[in-house]
């Protein structure tokens, strides 16, 4: 089932149509915390829940900081075959992927005054995003055609707008189960546990 993979509102889909347990991460690709979830719930996620059509697996990238905005464009412009993958790959790769934009880059100034269609793109370049992504095989003609396009990276802040005002999303990662909050649970061992609790085997 982890083959199967969809479009959702804001996010991608994994998993059985059908699952009676529907889990929804909110995930920003800066939060270590995040990366953090996804190292220690990558092959278990897939394996032990997603595989065996009880659970179904949304990811919907959250903006904290505007490289979240453009990297989420980029993953999300890909398409939903390489939607996970590429987000895996930011995830698992976390500190190449930050390395980046984590430290003072000439030029960052300049792009932010240019008009949005050219601005995208020039910060994905300031901040080495761009190589990231090329690096893992996205072509350069992609990221370029969907950072020109603004409401590709606007799509990532109205979607983080949704969660809030939806679901009252603050901080990540965030897990929704079939609707409802998971209070309490940020991390992959008390999330396994609150799954298995719900029957998920």
């Amino acid at each position: 089932w982890s083959q199967v993979v969809r479009v959702d509102g804001d996010g991608v889909v994994m998993g059985n149509p059908d699952a009676p347990i529907k889990l929804e991460e909110y995930g920003a690709f800066t939060c270590g915390h995040c990366a953090q979830f996804a190292k220690d719930s990558h092959e278990e996620l897939k394996r032990d829940f997603v595989d065996t059509g009880r659970v179904s697996y949304k990811l919907t990238p959250f903006m904290l900081h505007p490289v979240d905005a453009i990297s989420g464009a980029i993953v999300k412009c890909t398409g939903p075959d390489r939607f996970f993958p590429l987000a895996d790959a930011t995830f698992l790769e976390h500190e190449a992927f930050i390395a980046g934009a984590s430290k003072p880059q000439p030029g960052i100034e300049e792009a932010m005054k240019l008009p949005p269609a050219q601005r995208f793109v020039a910060l994905a370049k300031g901040w080495g995003i761009d190589q990231f992504y090329q690096q893992r095989g996205v072509p350069a003609a992609t990221i370029q055609q969907c950072l020109s396009k603004v409401e590709n990276v606007e799509a990532i802040e109205k979607g983080t707008n949704n969660a809030v005002e939806q679901h009252q999303i603050n901080s990540t990662p965030s897990f929704i189960i079939n609707g409802q909050v998971a209070e309490g649970v940020n991390g992959w061992g008390p999330l396994r546990d609150r799954l298995r609790t719900m029957g998920a085997r």
